[in-house]
């Protein structure tokens, strides 16, 4: 990963000022046999059992949680491990007639951290074994020894959610601290994780991992789940909650307490992590037949002020890392707006069906920043973007932190009543050659443009030849204008449409690069 960043800090309070850096290193601030069933407490008293058990390991110095892998198992490589199914027929709960059914999903190719997966069951917690006969094994996957064990990776959890007659799987935790989720009528795209340390910093990002988690059986007419987690790194140990209900839109609740070992420097709060190929902006040095190629193609943040903001993604030449707000806003996610086959021009991969991811917190943040990195890849299969909120405040070893949050899968987050949102941003070279033209396309403020104007700005080089037009196979408004860089090597762009001193749509932010 490339250790030259370009950084911009983006105050978003009604009006929006830039301080653009150059390319340059970032000046980060600091800041087995199934044992017998156990008696735990009651589930209305389960957090307290992991967060006591976080509270203890923190205690200690980190001791990482890895064993050998059995040999059949190791080195997999990729078309093997996919071939190695589990049983639908043998999920958990599926004779009991519960809502709710859950696959086991064993190690093996890059899932090498071996977890323990428990049931909660009337006070008690039963681990879970996975043995060979609850998996299908493909022709390319190794024969299991008799009577194994399965070290498990992970799992996945189904619900009726599209239909009666189909389990369809909406959640899967696997791998590190990473979960995905889907709504109705969606395929898997960007992933959440527990927690992010250090991302972009020079000196390396840390992965804590999800090592326990615990299942509470839900009631025969139960529309939520409840999973609780234990989190372990170098650096900290955590406690969380995931109140989960799947639907329309798959709305989680998340409770989450640390208790740093050492001093978490950079920790990113809500972390979400997806891909960004190219659209139909900038394609530049991809040479691809599909229009667009992403899981997400903006990040979108609303101000505790009430300012909308939407900032399309890039796939840099460069890292880069750019930073919103100073408050704790009242929602962010990463979005993707595209959403008709046309976009994309992939059936296989369905791109115009990944769910969007909302943040919203749930108890007092602080001040602080949500901050995006953009990392170069040529790579769809690579994830490159992430987003997160970053306390403005270092968290001291030995100070438990605890944050609340509110978490939705979904197609897109609703805009607040009243303002447009960007559908396309579009730009390319003007006629000589010496500028950049770009055009963007706003729904949801109407097609008139008696008595609107634009209010933009850029942190460097020179806007001219400004434009707002109806745009009536939209039923909305097209703004254009001309950026002459003036030499700059990077330029952070805004732009809104206001009437009078109101915004009719959301501010659209974007970040110009001389490559």
């Amino acid at each position: 990963m490339p250790l030259s960043i370009a950084k911009s800090i983006v105050v978003l309070c009604g009006l929006l000022t830039f301080a653009a850096g150059a390319a340059s290193a970032d000046p980060r601030r600091p800041a087995a046999p199934a044992p017998p069933p156990v008696a735990v407490p009651a589930p209305d008293t389960s957090l307290d059992m992991v967060l006591a058990e976080a509270k203890r390991r923190a205690a200690s110095a980190y001791v990482p949680q890895h064993g050998s892998l059995p040999s059949w198992l190791d080195r997999l490589g990729p078309d093997q491990y996919r071939s190695i199914r589990f049983n639908p027929d043998l999920a958990i709960w599926r004779a009991d007639g519960l809502p709710f059914r859950i696959d086991l999903l064993p190690v093996g190719f890059n899932f090498q951290t071996m977890v323990t997966v428990s049931v909660i069951d009337n006070g008690k917690a039963q681990d879970l074994l996975a043995t060979p006969d609850m998996f299908e094994f493909g022709p390319n996957a190794p024969p299991p020894p008799p009577k194994a064990v399965l070290p498990l990776s992970g799992f996945r959890i189904r619900y009726a959610i599209n239909t009666n007659k189909v389990w369809d799987e909406f959640l899967v935790f696997q791998g590190a601290s990473y979960f995905r989720a889907v709504a109705q009528q969606q395929v898997y795209g960007l992933s959440a994780r527990g927690l992010a340390l250090n991302t972009a910093e020079p000196s390396g990002e840390e992965f804590p991992a999800f090592t326990h988690f615990w299942i509470v059986r839900p009631e025969k007419n139960a529309k939520e789940i409840v999973i609780y987690a234990l989190l372990e790194s170098e650096s900290t140990t955590g406690a969380y909650r995931f109140t989960v209900h799947p639907g329309g839109e798959t709305a989680m609740d998340v409770d989450m307490t640390l208790f740093p070992r050492e001093e978490l420097r950079v920790p990113g709060i809500a972390p979400l992590t997806s891909m960004f190929l190219f659209d139909e902006t900038n394609r530049g040095r991809l040479d691809d037949y599909r229009p667009e190629v992403h899981d997400s193609d903006g990040l979108q943040v609303l101000t505790s002020s009430g300012e909308s903001v939407w900032r399309p993604l890039a796939n840099p030449a460069k890292l880069q890392v750019s930073t919103f707000t100073t408050q704790a806003p009242a929602g962010f996610g990463l979005v993707q707006r595209s959403r008709t086959m046309s976009d994309f021009q992939d059936l296989d991969a369905q791109y115009e069906r990944r769910p969007s991811a909302w943040i919203e917190p749930r108890s007092d943040w602080g001040s602080g920043s949500v901050e995006l990195v953009e990392i170069p890849s040529g790579r769809e299969t690579n994830d490159n973007i992430v987003a997160f909120w970053r306390p403005a405040q270092n968290i001291p070893a030995g100070h438990p932190a605890h944050f609340a949050y509110h978490m939705v899968w979904l197609g897109e987050p609703r805009p607040p009543k009243g303002i447009g949102e960007t559908v396309s941003t579009r730009s390319g070279a003007s006629l000589d050659g010496k500028r950049r033209v770009f055009q963007l396309d706003f729904v949801g403020a109407g097609e008139q443009t008696e008595g609107l104007r634009i209010e933009g700005g850029a942190s460097a080089g020179k806007i001219s030849n400004t434009m707002l037009v109806p745009n009536p196979t939209i039923h909305g408004l097209r703004a254009s204008f001309e950026l002459d860089p003036n030499g700059a090597d990077l330029i952070e762009l805004r732009l809104r449409i206001m009437r009078d001193k109101t915004p009719v749509t959301e501010t659209w932010l974007y970040r110009w690069t001389a490559s």
